[in-house]
């Protein structure tokens, strides 16, 4: 019922007002099918499923369907649910004084029953809000029909001189509670199969048994659950039954490419106020984070079915902005951009949100993070730059590296992570043929990205095995390979010797 100047407080007016009951699921179409009308939204903030999973959504919900989301961790699973509210009335009436909203119009608990037989028309009415419409519950092991369905309560049946099997000694679980509303299921397969089992008449039939004895409540309930998929973990799965009284499974996803991804990083990633005034964060190193979970999602290190969720890269730029800022802050800046080096200030942020498999153990998280970040700077480098590994192969061409890496043959360059911006420009402009190099493949780019892109050079001739990168306490430092690997054989005769 939309909203009104002054809604009826009793059953007598509420007729009066010529109000009429629906479905919760007639109610979800309706409203849906003025929102598609009017090319209104449905889902607000959820990013990458505007041809995919909403669509299906908006089929499922227009077949009156129940829903089960399926996919991986940070799939917006649970966004989704919540927002359907957006697709209720914003007021239903309801009889006051029951504690599962029955329907004024077609009341069900024998509470509501007894009380319009005995007030009539005086019975007193109230109304409920669409947000106070949804119900969500997280399905662990410990879980029991009494939570979602109810139990018998002593202390009424002791009260009233009742016995157990009159209804009104019932107290009643999450779901009868949410009648004509939405309720909400996540993470379906952690639920015991004995309780799921306590679902199949109740999404059927309405059927609620408690004690031993049966109810008959004609439950009016849009369910929705989420779930990973079925071999993403062995603490349990969907039972086939309960499946089966779920119409409609969608499938979510991770985004299709990394600047959707990008976008979803920044709309999500919380920040101060000054940190979004006073810390720029380039194109290129959004790319590099999200171009990181991608290369996670698909490593021989990480357990596929746990996934990688989009958490990854929201806490991995929010550790960006504050890498920015510690540096600026110690330095005394007013601003500050990050830079490629400041990837390993994002460190904790993937070692927390991986599941290692054996091989990646033997690794180490610190390893495993590492190979994503080099395997990103050379999947993006080969987008800005000539790949490193043709241009040695072109026999009657330049090599536009080579200048670049013979200088390194004698000299190094030391990027600490708290350098100046003034330091940090003055450091990378001593390498001869660096400057050229990222304005000739980069002739738009700002000065500022300039720099950024001549880092990135450094970086990405590294991960091509031109130059030797090297991890210090205090930052990074590129030197020649070839004069890397003999120290390095040096120091480990004299460990030796």
């Amino acid at each position: 019922m939309t909203k009104m100047a002054k809604r009826p407080e009793t059953l007598k007016t509420l007729k009066e007002s010529g109000y009429k009951s629906i479905p919760i699921k007639d109610e979800l179409r309706n409203n849906l099918i003025k929102k598609l009308k009017s090319g209104e939204p449905v889902f607000q903030d959820v990013l990458g499923y505007e041809n995919t999973v909403f669509p299906e959504v908006e089929r499922a919900i227009l077949s009156r369907h129940n829903i089960n989301f399926l996919g991986l961790r940070g799939q917006a699973k649970t966004r989704m649910a919540r927002q359907l509210t957006s697709l209720l009335d914003e007021y239903i009436p309801f009889v006051k004084g029951s504690s599962i909203s029955d329907d004024p119009l077609k009341p069900i608990s024998r509470f509501a029953i007894d009380l319009i037989a005995e007030k009539g028309d005086d019975t007193a009415i109230e109304w409920l809000h669409r947000d106070d419409r949804y119900t969500e519950k997280l399905a662990t092991p410990d879980v029991t029909v009494a939570d979602l369905i109810g139990d018998a309560d002593p202390i009424k049946a002791a009260n009233l001189k009742l016995d157990y099997s009159d209804e009104r000694v019932i107290h009643f679980g999450l779901i009868p509670r949410a009648h004509r509303g939405i309720f909400v299921i996540n993470e379906l397969p952690d639920l015991q199969p004995r309780i799921q089992v306590a679902l199949f008449n109740i999404l059927q039939e309405g059927d609620i048994q408690i004690r031993g004895f049966k109810l008959r409540l004609p439950l009016d309930v849009m369910f929705v659950f989420t779930a990973n998929p079925e071999d993403y973990t062995n603490r349990g799965a969907i039972i086939t039954p309960l499946k089966d009284r779920i119409q409609s499974q969608i499938l979510t996803h991770y985004p299709k490419n990394t600047i959707i991804s990008s976008a979803i990083t920044r709309q999500e990633a919380r920040l101060a106020d000054d940190q979004k005034k006073n810390i720029e964060v380039p194109d290129l190193i959004s790319l590099l984070i999200e171009q990181i979970a991608v290369e996670a999602r698909s490593s021989e290190f990480i357990d596929q079915k746990s996934g990688v969720s989009a958490r990854l890269t929201i806490t991995a730029f929010e550790n960006m902005v504050s890498a920015v800022e510690r540096r600026i802050i110690k330095n005394g800046e007013a601003k500050g951009r990050a830079r490629v080096g400041d990837l390993l200030g994002i460190l904790p942020a993937i070692t927390g949100k991986v599941e290692l498999v054996y091989e990646g153990e033997q690794e180490g998280s610190r390893g495993v993070a590492l190979t994503l970040m080099g395997k990103a700077i050379r999947n993006q480098f080969a987008q800005f730059f000539p790949d490193p590994e043709l241009a040695k192969k072109r026999k009657n061409e330049i090599n536009p590296y080579d200048k670049i890496v013979r200088w390194f043959g004698k000299n190094e360059v030391d990027l600490p992570a708290d350098l100046t911006e003034k330091e940090y420009q003055k450091s990378l402009k001593e390498v001869p043929g660096l400057e050229d190099l990222a304005k000739k493949y980069n002739p738009k780019a700002s000065e500022a990205d300039s720099f950024l892109l001549m880092e990135f050079v450094l970086h990405g001739l590294s991960e091509y095995s031109m130059l030797s990168k090297n991890i210090l306490d205090d930052g990074l430092s590129f030197s020649d390979l070839f004069s890397s690997v003999f120290s390095m054989d040096d120091f480990e005769d004299s460990e030796n010797g």
